[in-house]
């Protein structure tokens, strides 16, 4: 049998890519040679979701009492917390089968080797296909001085059953933030390390100004500019030698590494001419094609955007242009979230990126601290911003407070379909709901509490202008 499209890789990219195509009425056959989900469902999004749902929750009845509640007599166990999660991950791979099951897609169990452009193997069962999608995923990166024993990365932390009294992170990245919260929350004694100016390098500074406060004030250390110089072994865990403006050593229980991951592009791939950039990541473009018109990569393999949900579409893309369609990856409207306390929440431009590459723009601020939701649930730290254009279309929102990875999904329609804030100021919100703050900013461009129909009665006591005269912003 020859198939319309070999996937190789059961991730979020590869299977929504192989369910999507055998919809459109292709034959399909995909390969995964560990386990379907990818880094998302086994080592990535999902455990992680599920331990910091069992930590958030385990904070929130210590700080009951801030609600009036009392509670006594209540701990976390780590084996139970594992346990759990192992069951969530379960669920994930099977429903994931079930799905390929029920589309008609075959399902190969064995690392596939790519022969030639219209042929692989897996294990030893030859295939040959007509059209192939390359979706292998990435693995954490690795390297001197942490390629010591006991080291753990993403791929490894999950397999953890007790509570290290002490951890060191390295790298304050997405992952990094995250493990961090997790950490501190069921009672570990945290150390962050990162080695650019401030956590969450990706993202504007104010946004990591407020989580880093707010990691401050829940006990986690935080030391930014600063290299790893050594790892040493010791009988209770690792010495660790740091330099900043100083050099200074601390000791560990643990060692998370979080410093980013790198495609697996194998040497098969390579051998069949794909093209690569100087990180090794195969070339693609918004269409996901490759330079080989039969092939195309998408998820990390192509290291544009390493996150699941931007893997799926990216999928879906791919086979709808095998079929002769023309869609294109709206990698600007792709949101990025965090799952911190506060939560983060981003899509479009950020501020600093629009500073440096000296394009003009207006902004709209609003602190968390003024919003009456956010007050009842105890939450004082973040804010909603909103950016636009000269013409007042919207660029880029970010949200910093509780519940801020929902309540982001509006902002994301309005940066994908480019909408005017006239536009959006005619819709209507509940009036004591978390997304006020990704509404209020808009009302700071209009100069006034409320808009023309009178859909919202706000204070303006809470209110701050954050830009000059005209609202505009250029570097």
């Amino acid at each position: 049998m020859v198939y319309d499209l070999f996937v190789i890789g059961g991730g979020p990219a590869g299977y929504v890519a192989a369910i999507r195509g055998s919809q459109l009425g292709m034959k399909v056959a995909i390969a995964e040679e560990k386990f379907l989900g990818g880094t998302c469902t086994n080592v990535g999004c999902i455990p992680t979701k599920s331990w910091l749902a069992s930590s958030e929750l385990f904070q929130n009845i210590k700080e009951a009492k801030k609600f009036g509640i009392t509670t006594e007599n209540f701990s976390i166990d780590m084996k139970s917390v594992k346990s759990r999660t192992d069951r969530v991950v379960m669920k994930g791979r099977k429903g994931i089968e079930y799905l390929l099951k029920k589309n008609n897609v075959d399902l190969l169990t064995g690392h596939a080797t790519v022969d030639g452009l219209n042929k692989a193997h897996v294990s030893d069962k030859v295939v040959e296909f007509k059209n192939l999608l390359l979706a292998q995923g990435s693995h954490p990166i690795k390297f001197p001085p942490f390629n010591v024993d006991g080291v753990m990365t993403s791929d490894e932390i999950f397999s953890l059953d007790k509570i290290p009294s002490s951890i060191l992170i390295v790298g304050g990245g997405v992952i990094g933030v995250e493990m961090a919260n997790f950490f501190s929350s069921i009672g570990s004694a945290v150390t962050v390390v990162e080695v650019m100016d401030h956590i969450l390098p990706n993202m504007d500074g104010d946004v990591a100004e407020v989580l880093t406060n707010s990691m401050k004030k829940r006990g986690i250390e935080i030391h930014t500019a600063t290299k790893t110089l050594s790892v040493d072994k010791i009988a209770d865990g690792f010495k660790v030698a740091f330099e900043d403006k100083e050099r200074f050593e601390k000791t560990f229980e643990m060692i998370l590494l979080s410093v980013g991951r790198k495609s697996n592009v194998t040497d098969d791939i390579k051998a069949i001419g794909v093209a690569l950039d100087q990180k090794g990541n195969i070339i693609t473009d918004d269409g996901l094609r490759t330079n080989i018109p039969s092939v195309y990569a998408a998820g990390d393999i192509n290291g544009k955007y390493m996150l699941a949900h931007v893997a799926s579409r990216e999928g879906i893309v791919a086979v709808t242009n095998m079929k002769g369609g023309n869609l294109k990856m709206d990698y600007r409207s792709s949101p990025s979230v965090i799952f911190t306390t506060p939560e983060i929440g981003s899509v479009g431009y950020g501020e600093d990126e629009l500073k440096k590459a000296g394009i003009e723009y207006k902004k709209g601020l609003f602190p968390m601290t003024a919003l009456g939701r956010a007050r009842t649930l105890e939450f004082n730290d973040g804010f909603g911003k909103i950016l636009t254009d000269k013409g007042g279309n919207i660029i880029g929102v970010t949200i910093v407070g509780p519940m801020a990875t929902e309540v982001l999904m509006e902002g994301v329609i309005a940066v994908h379909s480019k909408m005017n804030l006239d536009n959006l100021l005619e819709h209507g919100f509940k009036s004591r709901c978390p997304l006020q703050s990704g509404q209020k900013p808009v009302f700071f461009f209009k100069g006034g509490i409320h808009d023309r129909n009178h859909l919202w009665n706000f204070r303006c006591t809470f209110f701050r202008l954050s830009w000059n005269k005209n609202n505009s912003h250029a570097s």
